[in-house]
């Protein structure tokens, strides 16, 4: 076990009067209340790395819940302090800040839970139970060492070096706490910086461990490193580390080129993770960033070679529109609009595609305004992602195709107002004029008048749908 060693320099930080006024309020509570108070943390480390920060993290020696009930009283109008008692903790918002308080302390954990049994404890006891090094650093509020930082694991040496360790052996960090190994990659993609190589070792050797996490844990640190600056960095170390298997296998089943007669397709996984970046250079959504690394999610099961042609992937993107929303459920995603969003974005990826490679008729172009409707541009900015090749003249070339979709689209759209489009024949509408109760008549009457619109056989108006209208029923016996 790497033993703790006091190293107290002070340190000048760059704060705002917000945070100043903040910090002084919170020193004198703590000096009212005659114990030490520290910023610890997160706060610390983007301090340190010039990162803005609204997350405030308070360690008092003492008791933390009954610092952040002083400090709030103190402020007009009165915050509401939320208290977390099996934790020790206490959450207030203010200004823009949300600060947690905790009484420093010691951790132990069972075999079977990454939940602690807790006991108070000092500031480096307090400080050796954090996850990294670079999150062990302490900043003192106290009136004597006012903003001396306390570095008791080399921490600001890995800020320096840029790398992520823990101040324990990681082995019980990990087995601790084993959400630190996806902790420990999402520093790394979030950063920019590498892994320790004994860390990384100890994340590789205790994986199995992940399984005790719950889903939605999991898929909150999937979600940061899908927010990361380049969150194939997050996806490639959960990989190699073996974690992605266990938490992710219908990502890690992409991996790997299979060759036949000769002829092999793209490895899916790292051309995914490429997608990914691609989309990330240009959108901060989520919700795309999600789409983008399922596009191709049902491609292991839909792979086929065919003799004389090569590999195809027939269907992929309507099987893994399916595989989406199973992903979603798993992971406690929403089961909402924005997991509809993305079942979206997987089934129609390929439809720009195939417009931007051939002469294609208004009505194609009719079908993906209706189909893609208020989601075309995150679908077109999905498509450009998705070409990945090497080959600069092929990406040239796609991209001026793509561009050209874009201008039909726009043609399209002005004239024939196709996007979030109804069709002007209700259901209801049918079954008024001809006096029908529900039935699948009715569905096969309004599906033709739209069909018919979309097809360009009939205008875009009420009058010519309601004529096709009148017609149709005739075709199946119906008569006004």
């Amino acid at each position: 076990m790497r033993q703790p060693v006091i190293n107290k320099q002070f340190i000048k930080l760059e704060l705002s009067r917000e945070e100043e006024r903040v910090f002084r309020l919170i020193a004198d509570c703590a000096y009212e209340l005659e114990i030490r108070a520290y910023l610890v943390g997160g706060y610390v480390r983007d301090q340190l790395l010039k990162r803005a920060s609204k997350d405030i993290d308070v360690a008092a020696v003492g008791s933390g819940i009954n610092l952040a009930e002083m400090v709030a009283s103190q402020i007009q109008p009165q915050p509401v302090v939320t208290v977390y008692k099996n934790f020790g903790t206490a959450l207030l918002k203010h200004e823009n800040f949300e600060i947690e308080f905790v009484g420093t302390r010691k951790e132990s954990y069972q075999k079977d839970s990454r939940n602690p049994v807790v006991e108070g404890g000092t500031l480096t006891d307090d400080l050796m139970r954090r996850d990294f090094t670079i999150n062990a650093l302490a900043i003192s509020l106290n009136q004597e060492d006012e903003g001396s930082l306390y570095d008791l694991f080399g921490g600001m040496e890995d800020l320096k070096k840029k790398t992520i360790r823990t101040p324990l052996d990681p082995d019980i960090t990990f087995s601790d706490d084993p959400l630190r190994m996806m902790r420990a990659i999402r520093f790394a993609s979030q950063l920019k910086f590498r892994i320790d190589v004994e860390t990384f070792k100890s994340i590789s050797k205790n994986k199995d461990r992940i399984m005790i996490i719950s889903q939605e844990r999991i898929s909150e640190e999937l979600n940061k490193i899908l927010l990361s600056e380049k969150p194939s960095v997050g996806f490639d170390l959960l990989f190699k580390s073996g974690l992605l298997k266990l938490i992710f296998p219908e990502i890690e089943r992409l991996y790997g080129v299979e060759q036949v007669d000769g002829k092999g397709h793209k490895d899916n996984f790292y051309h995914t993770l490429q997608v990914v970046d691609n989309v990330a250079d240009r959108s901060n959504d989520l919700w795309l960033l999600w789409a983008a690394l399922l596009h191709d999610i049902a491609k292991p099961d839909t792979k086929r070679f065919e003799k004389g042609h090569g590999w195809t992937f027939h269907g992929h993107e309507v099987v893994g529109a399916r595989k989406t929303e199973a992903i979603f459920r798993k992971f406690r995603l929403p089961l909402n609009e924005k997991m509809k969003f993305v079942c979206k974005m997987v089934l129609l990826h390929l439809r720009p595609i195939s417009l931007s490679k051939d002469e294609v008729t208004d009505s194609a172009m009719r079908r993906l305004l209706f189909d893609a409707g208020d989601d075309l541009d995150a679908l077109m900015l999905l498509c450009e992602s998705d070409i990945t090749s090497k080959n600069e003249y092929k990406v040239r070339h796609y991209l001026r195709n793509f561009e050209l979709v874009r201008e039909k689209l726009k043609e399209v759209e002005e004239k024939d107002k196709m996007r979030n489009w109804q069709p002007p024949i209700t259901g209801d509408l049918i079954m008024k004029t001809f006096n029908r109760p529900p039935g699948k008549e009715i569905g096969i009457i309004k599906d033709a008048v739209r069909e018919a619109i979309l097809e360009g056989k009939i205008a875009n108006n009420f009058e010519e749908a309601f004529v096709f209208m009148l017609e149709k029923a005739k075709e199946i016996g119906w008569h006004l």
